[in-house]
């Protein structure tokens, strides 16, 4: 149980604030110059960050396994999501190939 407070919270702590400074585009100028598009790398890092709450609140709560693995599969695509919105916004970033 110690590991699942551990984990939420280094989570809230990292991915959550950058992605909402991302989102609202309050990133500084060096860092944006390297980087995709910081709007859709902020819904990323979000969905991410979405992706631990999911995990850890019902096994926090002693729920069911059914609805554990419901949450854990929800997780997991919401997870990949924001794997996608990232590749997307980095591919859009880079252009077409010349």
């Amino acid at each position: 149980m110690t590991w699942y407070w551990i984990g939420l919270i280094l989570f809230s702590l990292t991915l959550l604030p950058a992605g909402l400074a991302m989102v609202t585009g309050h990133v500084p100028e060096r860092p944006r110059l390297r980087l995709a598009p910081t709007p859709p790398r902020g819904r990323a890092f979000l969905a991410l960050y979405a992706a631990a709450p999911l995990n850890v609140v019902p096994r926090l709560a002693d729920a069911s396994p059914a609805i554990i693995l419901a949450a854990t599969a929800t997780a997991g695509v919401v997870a990949a999501g924001g794997c996608a919105v990232a590749a997307i916004a980095l591919h859009r970033a880079a252009g077409p190939a010349s």
